[in-house]
């Protein structure tokens, strides 16, 4: 039969008979009168086309297509109680929730080496799994529950999502520490447009507003490198004298491992704004509360209760 026509309270009355054996005790659990639970039953019987229960000197005995339905509905109403419990109450030390986040390859280096870092102390059982944010389908994703938090400037995010600001940071120029233009006071503009770049294009993010600054203000680079991602960005400019404009926070994390430097850009262009971002399906699950704090607490930039807003 189609589920679509069954009540599903019948089932939970089915549930308790198998456990009790009695129409009194099972009344007794349920706060239901006893001709309230034998209506239920003989519903059920007509929707199922089985007695499901026979009356003996034992109690009520299920019949074999009862007892075939037993395992199954009862799985279905743990877990179905289960979810219920995890929209109730969050405690990160025992949950062995799965949170998906969305973020871009620098996000990836940025976050989670600190998030996971932790998660180990604080909720030692959570685990995280990440996706790209270059999907075309993120905010399908997001509005289904299959992503739960997206991280980075993401401009696509619109209507129905909540967003909270972490930090702002500025654009730097990076490069290997030996490079010709490292040791000079002060990188100019000449120096900046006569060298040779790596442009990063990143798919699904605002970062693009660097090359329309730069056009905007008539400034020619010359582009010897283009690249999808951020990933190898630092082994390239390592071993090589090209220069990228890249987000100071992701600078940061590479400068060490790869030998790298940074100066400050010789032109005016706009920092990027990074938040996080989730659906309003999920604003007042205590888990995702949790989680957000958690992302807000290790990343914000120290702004005093920096609100979420609806956009």
């Amino acid at each position: 039969m189609e589920l679509a026509r069954l009540d599903l309270n019948l089932l939970l009355v089915f549930h308790h008979l198998l456990r009790e054996k009695r129409v009194s005790a099972v009344a007794a659990v349920l706060g239901m009168s006893q001709p309230a639970v034998s209506s239920a039953l003989g519903r059920l019987r007509i929707s199922l086309g089985d007695e499901l229960f026979l009356r003996t000197q034992r109690g009520m005995q299920p019949t074999p297509y009862a007892l075939q339905l037993a395992e199954p509905v009862a799985a279905a109403l743990d877990g179905l109680q289960q979810a219920l419990n995890v929209r109730a109450s969050f405690d990160p030390l025992v949950s062995e929730r799965r949170f998906t986040l969305a973020m871009t390859d620098v996000g990836e280096m940025y976050f989670l080496p600190v998030l996971m870092d932790a998660l180990a102390q604080t909720a030692p059982g959570v685990t995280l799994q990440v996706v790209a944010v270059t999907s075309a389908s993120l905010k399908d994703d997001m509005a289904s529950g299959r992503i739960d938090l997206a991280l980075g400037l993401l401009p696509q995010l619109q209507a129905g999502f909540f967003q909270q600001a972490l930090f702002r940071q500025p654009y730097v120029c990076l490069m290997r520490q030996d490079h010709p233009l490292a040791g000079a006071a002060e990188l100019t503009l000449a120096d900046f447009a006569a060298a040779n770049h790596v442009r990063v294009v990143a798919a699904g993010t605002g970062h693009g507003r660097v090359d329309e600054a730069l056009e905007r203000q008539g400034l020619q680079r010359r582009i010897r490198l283009t690249v999808p991602h951020y990933v190898a960005l630092g082994d390239v400019l390592g071993h090589s004298d090209l220069l990228a404009t890249v987000p100071e926070r992701f600078a940061q994390r590479v400068t060490r491992p790869f030998g790298l430097t940074t100066r400050p850009l010789p032109l005016s262009v706009d920092g990027s704004a990074i938040h996080q971002f989730w659906h309003a399906r999920l604003h007042k699950d205590p888990g995702h509360h949790w989680l957000r704090g958690q992302v807000s607490q290790l990343f914000g930039d120290g702004a005093k209760d920096s609100p979420a807003q609806l956009i």
